[in-house]
């Protein structure tokens, strides 16, 4: 009768970990908000967030065990570019963590940037957007409607 959905688990960026503390998951309750990044974030707060990214000492951007912080840096990166961890170390060989938190910061403002154009054209006509929200509510209604029939038919 319902359909268990098939999980779609990407290889990076499946869970994004906090920048401010690298062990714990990015989360919006988290109450330091250079821990995480909104999807309606400006870029300035974005690139601001990444510069005070929380890393090691160690400086060398290479995905190793132990390092928390430029491994969830990397995997951000990743997520938002398509670079695989190789590819990463090569383009930042020789560079510090300054070059690649700013390289991070840019990228995650690349992929927003089109989203947040578009909530902000939407944002300026809230008739149509009212006007989606009631068509799709009755849409819904319908669908879920003769849903529940058939579960109820099955159910008895």
């Amino acid at each position: 009768m319902f359909t268990v959905p098939e999980p779609f688990i990407p290889k990076t960026g499946a869970r994004v970990m906090s920048l401010q503390d690298p062990t714990q998951k990015m989360s919006k309750s988290d109450p330091n908000i250079n821990a995480w990044v909104a999807m309606l974030d400006k870029p300035d707060d974005i690139m601001r967030k990444f510069k005070r990214a929380v890393t090691d000492s160690d400086a060398c951007v290479k995905y190793a065990p132990g390092k928390d912080g430029i491994n969830n840096l990397m995997e951000i990166y990743s997520a938002v570019t398509g670079m695989n961890y190789d590819a990463i170390e090569k383009e930042f060989e020789g560079k510090g963590y300054g070059d690649f938190k700013m390289a991070v910061g840019e990228a995650v403002v690349d992929a927003l940037k089109p989203v947040q154009e578009r909530f902000d054209d939407l944002m300026k006509n809230r008739d149509y957007l009212e006007s989606i929200w009631r068509d799709s509510a009755k849409k819904a209604e319908s669908i879920a409607y003769k849903t529940l029939g058939k579960a109820m038919k099955k159910i008895g």
